[in-house]
């Protein structure tokens, strides 16, 4: 029997529960591995994963896009559709196997083994959508069905990128990892929508966070004519173009979650902080494909910014809820989401300070973007491997 421990008159069980409910190896994992990453991606450039069948930079982004963000988005929706559905989804044996799958597709792209990293690879996002998808389908929860799409989608593009890595696709790899980033933008997007202004209203109730159905409609609509525009290979300026007016749109949306009164609280503060990420890559997107910002200034600023802040914010907040514990950031919390802020700004703006600042600001992000997450792991190692503190199962 479980043993039941008193603390500050609370109760939890004590027993080891890291397989109960999708978020808590997910979270755990992505964040260990986004703070070994870096390490990882420096190994690398240095050549001491000469074997690797995934090269240095394309590594880079392969791994922040189709390793971290998508083990996050697979915590997430394992924990939000069984909420959602009131149905069960993966625990035990079965939550293992997926944690398995991601890990072996982590391991194999710093291997020679082509074609088993590109079907490993694939096949995970295919392994969530259906973990996700039986539940749905069974509680007929239409609303969210398009996260079964854009999972499959996820798993194309990641074929798209292997293949044309491999040459057998006539297009470049780094095609397949803008068309990725332009989904998860998109599924930001959805997922945020939705839950920003509720959780604003509920930790600030003098906010007043609003929606408005039309400025929601141009938003999300904005972002999928970008990614069909990115998909089609249309020119410079018309992608520049789209991407200024789908920041306008962001930013119109993000004016109705009033961001400037959630200052005082940091559990808060960093979703929208997420949102002014994503105003800034699409102005950053929009003047790169016209010609006035070189680099890839925009793309730091989705990934690190956006990407980052979110996932942290996110994974913090639902860690708590689902464990039964107050709805406050502490010490150590803020503090991890000021270093990902940190890490962000250095990496974005570093560089157009100027050209000497290039290389220590990449040097600091990382160290700050490693900070964050090692900080987060710590922290939430005790949280996600035990009980809910109220005793109920996940």
């Amino acid at each position: 029997m479980a043993q039941i421990v008193q603390s500050s008159g609370q109760k939890t069980v004590g027993r080891f529960a890291l397989w109960q409910l999708g978020f808590r190896p997910f979270y755990l994992l992505a964040s260990l591995f986004s703070a070994l990453s870096v390490l990882l991606w420096a190994a690398q450039f240095f050549g001491y994963l000469p074997f690797a069948y995934v090269p240095g930079p394309l590594w880079h982004g392969h791994e922040m896009l189709f390793g971290y963000t998508l083990a996050v988005v697979a915590g997430f929706l394992l924990t939000a559709v069984k909420a959602w559905t009131n149905e069960p989804t993966p625990s035990g044996l079965s939550l293992m196997a997926l944690v398995a799958l991601w890990l072996a597709g982590r391991v194999l792209v710093l291997t020679p083994f082509a074609l088993t990293a590109m079907l490993v690879n694939a096949a995970f996002p295919l392994a969530i959508a259906w973990a996700i998808g039986v539940p749905l389908w069974r509680s007929r929860n239409v609303r969210n069905y398009f996260f079964v799409g854009l999972l499959g989608g996820m798993s194309g593009l990641i074929l798209m990128t292997h293949l044309a890595l491999q040459g057998q696709l006539d297009c470049p790899p780094r095609l397949g990892l803008q068309l990725g980033l332009d989904v998860v933008l998109f599924i930001m997007l959805v997922i945020g929508g939705r839950v920003i202004p509720m959780f604003t209203n509920k930790g600030v109730p003098c906010a007043a966070a609003t929606r408005h159905a039309v400025v929601e409609k141009i938003a999300l609509g904005s972002v999928i004519v970008l990614f069909f525009s990115d998909l089609l290979s249309l020119s410079p300026v018309v992608i520049g173009v789209l991407a200024l007016l789908s920041a306008a749109a962001q930013m119109a949306r993000l004016g109705l979650w009033k961001p400037w009164r959630t200052l005082a609280t940091p559990l808060v503060w960093i979703l929208h902080m997420a949102f002014v990420w994503v105003v800034i890559h699409l102005l950053m997107r929009g003047a790169t494909e016209l010609g006035w910002v070189a680099g890839s200034y925009a793309t730091h600023a989705l990934t690190l910014g956006a990407i980052g802040s979110l996932t942290l914010g996110m994974m913090t907040r639902t860690a708590r809820g689902h464990t039964a514990r107050a709805l406050l950031a502490d010490g150590a919390e803020t503090t991890m989401f000021w270093l990902a802020q940190g890490a962000a700004a250095a990496r974005v703006f570093g560089g157009m300070v100027s050209p000497e600042l290039y290389m220590p600001s990449i040097q600091l992000s990382a160290l700050l973007w490693a900070a964050a997450f090692g900080l987060y792991v710590v922290r939430y190692w005790p949280v996600l491997t035990r009980p809910r503190l109220d005793g109920k199962p996940g």
